[in-house]
């Protein structure tokens, strides 16, 4: 079903408060907030005695209390106090998640937590790099399952078709595609040579005329996405060109963390090579690139409808190529996974 041993993104950083609240995450619910030393807890969210959610509780010197009978759990899980007196059963206690904030949000473990390594976290250069501007929205909920999307980041050539007033160009209709796959996921690319600049991104590039353009769509497992998009004068463009000093470069970084089978919490943002610190740039950056990613959930809330009540069997092309070696790889990571641990639960 999921890949748990994995990071997967819990929340942004600044949503997780000294408050307790609900996060899903691989179909399990997760109990949430920050201690007193403002680090970020992360709990089962069920109370082992008649299960209401850890959440609906109180936060008492670090520790969580159940709101409906008392029963305290420290930041380990484990009940430090139940009432009646006597001995607290050694099965009250609560699954604590290994969790990491790292680039303004908080990543958490799913799977063994004696593995879990925040170095396995996504490498992203340049977001700390003064040169280089970020801009960011809030999560969307998508109500599809999260290999929708990752097919969707797969894939360059719908752009042509969801995304004709933003990232679409006549290019992007028919220029053959490249795929790639990596040890660590699967990269479809392509240069578009001497064509007009989609009209998103002729708000932001600094040179005039006809541009080379490259589509970098890369999905890693489990569902992480770097999305580049490379804008130079044309000419200066391609596998052996030589970029502009001008070149305009975009990484598109997307997050999806399955919450349900058909549902998805995805979280992104951009960074870019030009003007750092123009705000007005980031907010209209930000708008726009919401605008397209709403085009995009429109499409796959139907697609999975689509998908779940099909009638006859729906078919592949030849530009679906890098979704099916993803989706392949990762199938066969999760089955892997299960094996290992239904040998160590023997």
């Amino acid at each position: 079903m999921f890949l748990k041993n994995a990071w997967y993104v819990a929340a942004w950083s600044d949503e997780i408060k000294d408050e307790l609240q609900q996060v899903k995450v691989l179909g399990e619910k997760i109990c949430m907030f920050r201690n007193s030393e403002g680090e970020v807890i992360a709990m089962e969210d069920a109370c082992p005695h008649r299960k209401l959610p850890l959440s609906k509780g109180r936060i008492k010197d670090d520790n969580v209390e159940c709101g409906y009978h008392g029963l305290t759990f420290d930041c380990a899980g484990q009940c430090v106090w139940a009432p009646g007196g006597g001995r607290i059963p050694s099965a009250a206690k609560v699954r604590p998640y290994p969790v990491h904030e790292k680039y303004g949000l908080v990543w958490i473990w799913m799977g063994n937590a004696a593995i879990a390594d925040p170095e396995d976290i996504i490498d992203i250069p340049n977001f700390d790099n003064p040169e280089w501007g970020i801009n960011r929205g809030a999560a969307m909920e998508l109500n599809c399952n999260y290999l929708l999307m990752c097919d969707n980041l797969l894939d360059p050539t719908h752009v042509a078709w969801v995304h004709e007033s933003s990232f679409a160009a006549a290019a992007t209709k028919d220029t053959p595609l490249r795929v790639t796959k990596t040890d660590t996921g699967v990269i479809v690319h392509r240069w578009m040579m001497d064509h007009e600049p989609a009209p998103f991104y002729k708000k932001v590039v600094e040179f005039e005329g006809n541009c080379d353009r490259l589509q970098h769509y890369e999905v890693r497992y489990p569902s992480h996405a770097l999305i580049r998009a490379v804008f130079t004068p044309a000419g200066t463009g391609g596998v052996d060109g030589t970029l502009h000093e001008k070149t305009f470069v975009m990484d598109s970084y997307n997050f999806m963390t399955p919450t349900t089978e058909t549902e998805t919490r995805y979280y992104w943002f951009q960074l870019r090579n030009i003007r750092p610190d123009d705000e007005e740039l980031s907010k209209m950056m930000s708008e726009d690139v919401r605008g397209a990613f709403e085009e995009d959930r429109a499409v796959l809330n139907e697609v999975q409808i689509g998908m779940t009540e099909k009638t006859s069997p729906h078919i592949d092309l030849h530009i679906d190529a890098g979704q099916l070696r993803f989706r392949r790889q990762l199938e066969a990571m999760i089955a892997e996974e299960a094996m290992v641990d239904a040998k160590m639960s023997q």
